[in-house]
């Protein structure tokens, strides 16, 4: 009747109906106990339809839950189809939970691994290979191509050397900085890195810990693996998380998120501009391969006429992200937030002009890891350009530039924020840091770059951030790509070069 409340009934659905649904032309799977027929959905599946089709029937939960957030069932598209919920509910999530848990625990224990014994971001990552799994591992090592840009994004800053001050009164060092006007204990964030429980059951929440204790900003990921409000809820009092943005090629759908961003209490709003597509990383793609027999399609005269689409865990879930996205849609954008914006993904002085002209907040120097344009330059290369082209427009202050990549040491944050950066991204190491020890790993990578940033002023005669200038740097190799440098034999030590396929002859 007018005016009386509105009824809804969820159907409940048994198990054994469930099981009925696993046929290519009646497709069911329940996730964190719901049910939704997705056989209109098995051709458009970036990941190819034969997982579904692995899981139809079943509880996927587990599965779905390893390389997407629970927020996507948020967002579905119209091929998907919600059916009813389970009858027999189950604390599946928290199941996986403490099952994971349990399972790195063991490796971390049979390893014997002991944390006072760490002393650089290195030996992190060579525990971090031994107890990730080969997929988690494969996805986040991984660059595009022949890695050239993933290597080259820390060799570029070997190029750059030194210049100490001495008899400077150094007893006292600051290190503390701001963000777009927040406060951090070091001009550093942990960068958005995607599948964070690829590493740790804990995932995205546990780096969100590790912020708490280190007094740094964390850049939350669009992909990531916990929701949104798991990670904001891990969000310690007075302390900052920004918002890492793939614009969807379904605006509504990113106006959604955006909208998720600002109630969540995000600061400022990072927009992905460096993947249009994905790179071709042959790491990730081979584990794949290797892993899964690839959905090759049908044939017609020897030729495929459905591609595959079984290209790695990077490609399976970023299929959504708009290859039309440019500089007019910020006006799009702008006029549904009024959060602070910034750029992540600048390569050239040209696009950073632009950024300025634009009006954005902020821009961050960035090849995406190197996993996106292989023999693209380093950031660190990039932001000496950058910042001559801003210092040229008298630009330098009314954008704020921070760059990514590469950044191993706290001579490297030294020698970004000499060129001109507010601050440095780090994201694989705080990955590395996670996946050896959990929460305090990643403190542990954060406590070694504060201390080496802190021994590197002392010894540059710098007392705090503000004092840190271009005359420190000697920079005339910068742009050498092929001069002589000294080897580097803790990156080498824990670099696995790409592999060839394996012949099974």
């Amino acid at each position: 009747k007018l005016g009386a409340p509105l009824c809804i009934v969820i159907m409940s659905i048994s198990e054994v109906e469930l099981k009925k649904h696993n046929k290519e032309n009646d497709a069911w799977i329940l996730v964190n106990n719901k049910i939704y027929n997705v056989t209109n959905f098995l051709n458009d599946h970036p990941g190819g339809k034969n997982i579904i089709l692995k899981n139809s029937g079943k509880d996927a939960t587990n599965n779905f839950t390893a390389i997407h957030s629970l927020d996507l069932l948020n967002n579905l598209p119209e091929t998907v189809k919600y059916i009813g919920e389970s009858s027999n509910k189950k604390d599946t999530l928290k199941q996986k939970f403490e099952e994971e848990k349990r399972k790195i625990e063991e490796k971390r224990k049979a390893l014997n691994l002991d944390l006072d014994n760490i002393i650089n971001v290195y030996d992190v990552e060579e525990l971090a290979k031994k107890i990730m799994t080969p997929n988690g591992w494969a996805y986040y090592s991984s660059g595009a191509d022949d890695e050239i840009t993933l290597r080259e994004n820390h060799f570029a800053f070997q190029r750059i050397w030194l210049r100490p001050r001495v008899l400077v009164d150094v007893s006292k060092i600051d290190l503390s900085s701001k963000i777009l006007g927040y406060n951090t204990s070091v001009p550093l964030y942990i960068t958005s890195t995607a599948l964070g429980k690829l590493s740790d059951p804990e995932g995205e929440i546990g780096l969100a810990k590790a912020c708490n204790k280190e007094d740094i900003i964390q850049l939350i990921p669009t992909l990531s693996s916990c929701t949104m409000k798991e990670i904001t809820d891990a969000r310690a009092e007075n302390r900052t998380q920004f918002f890492q943005l793939y614009v969807n090629q379904d605006r509504n759908v990113t106006k959604n998120i955006i909208k998720m961003a600002e109630e969540y209490g995000c600061k400022a709003l990072f927009v992905t501009v460096d993947a249009p597509c994905l790179g071709k990383r042959e790491k990730d793609m081979r584990h794949k391969f290797t892993a899964e027999a690839p959905d090759m399609g049908k044939k017609v005269n020897g030729d495929n006429i459905e591609k595959n689409r079984n290209q790695g865990t990077a490609k399976s879930i970023s299929s959504f992200i708009d290859p039309s996205l440019n500089w007019n849609d910020l006006e799009w954008i702008r006029s549904v937030t009024d959060l602070p914006i910034v750029l992540k993904g600048i390569q050239c002085a040209e696009d950073a002009l632009l950024a300025l002209h634009h009006g954005v907040q902020g821009i961050v120097i960035s090849n995406h890891g190197g996993r996106q344009l292989d023999c693209a330059r380093s950031a660190i290369e990039i932001l000496a350009e950058v910042m001559d082209a801003l210092n040229s427009v008298n630009g330098k202050d009314k954008m704020e530039v921070y760059i990514d990549g590469g950044i191993r040491r706290g001579s490297d944050i030294y020698k970004a924020l000499a060129l001109g950066a507010k601050a440095v991204g780090v994201g694989r190491p705080m990955i590395y840091g996670l996946a050896a020890f959990g929460v305090p790993g990643v403190q542990k990578v954060i406590q070694i770059l504060k201390e080496e940033l802190e021994m590197t002023m002392r010894l540059m005669g710098t007392t705090s951030i503000d004092q840190i200038t271009p005359r420190s740097l000697i920079l005339r190799n910068i742009s050498d790509h092929f001069v002589p440098s000294p080897v580097d034999h803790l990156s080498n030590s824990v670099y696995i070069p790409i592999k060839k396929i394996q012949s099974k002859l």
